[in-house]
């Protein structure tokens, strides 16, 4: 275990550490204007939601470590209060990364990273066409955490006005993930992609209260099989099965092999039983995962 106190090391070595570790992070695609009109539009991975009413978004553009001067945006919002947050999908990842370059003031990283401008509704700086959800925003307050190299200024926008790509939604009118194909920042060079094998479902007992972990029997708990989050699972029941449901599920084959193969060796019958479980809690089937965990409870 690698313990560090931020004070002992460099502000861009434990930069390194914490955008290494605190991962995926969502790109706030941040387009603003400066007084003039100069239009700007850059990447921060700094970046997440955090109201609905009213609908808040916050970023945050850190000082440069190298030679704490700030960024266009932050200058930017600074004199014109208003942002545009464009998400980022996977098409447009790479044109993204071009917009992150330390382009002089005033270049227009639109035409350099070859992205179209689509005027906005409510505010000055303009929509990323490419995008598949952009936010209007108006600056309600900034925020500088400290005066230093790395240290970032809390943007908070309020949402005026949002824009989704029809392509996003599934047929219930709902953003799916895989259609949006979002990407998000990991440390160093590395990105993620939200869509694939990485794309998984997880039930939130919201409206029930599961069991908890603390309520399955301790060789369950203590199983060398099971995981960390197969436990989870079981404990998201809402009751545990009854002695009839397990002494009924005892006759289905694949349960009946392994009492009779190993009957006279309880160790091994309960390894091969939490396999078996374990393989129903992969296909999802969590009831019988747990008629089969309860077998050796009423032998």
């Amino acid at each position: 275990m690698l313990t560090i106190d931020p004070k002992t090391v460099s502000t861009a070595e434990f930069h390194g550490y914490l955008l290494g570790a605190v991962a995926p992070r969502p790109i706030a695609f941040a387009s603003t204007v400066d007084k003039a009109g100069n239009v700007n539009l850059s990447p921060f991975s700094f970046f997440n939601a955090f109201s609905a009413n009213p609908p808040v978004l916050i970023f945050s553009p850190a000082r440069r470590v190298r030679d704490n001067t700030t960024k266009h945006t932050l200058d930017n919002v600074l004199e014109v209060p208003e942002v545009v947050i464009n998400i980022v999908n996977y098409n447009m990842v790479q044109q993204m990364s071009l917009a992150s370059t330390e382009y002089d003031h005033g270049v227009n990283e639109f035409e350099k990273a070859g992205f179209h401008e689509i005027a906005s509704q409510k505010i000055k700086p303009p929509r990323v066409a490419e995008s598949p959800a952009s936010f209007e925003c108006k600056v309600n307050d900034v925020i500088a955490l400290g005066n230093e190299g790395g240290a970032g200024n809390l943007i908070i926008c309020e949402v005026v006005m949002a824009h989704f790509d029809d392509a996003i939604f599934d047929k219930t009118g709902k953003i799916h993930p895989a259609n949006l194909d979002a990407v998000a920042r990991m440390g160093g060079n590395w990105y993620s992609r939200a869509n694939g094998d990485s794309l998984f479902e997880v039930p939130k007992p919201l409206t029930t209260k599961g069991i908890g972990v603390d309520s399955l029997p301790v060789e369950v708990r203590l199983s060398h099989v099971l995981s960390g989050n197969d436990l989870g699972q079981l404990g998201n029941v809402e009751r545990l099965p009854s002695q009839n449901e397990v002494e009924e599920f005892a006759s289905e084959p694949e349960v009946s092999a392994i009492l009779e193969n190993f009957n006279d060796n309880s160790i091994e019958i309960e390894n091969e039983l939490h396999k078996l479980a374990k393989n129903f809690l992969e296909e999802g089937e969590v009831e019988k995962a747990l008629k089969v965990l309860f077998q050796t409870q009423y032998m």
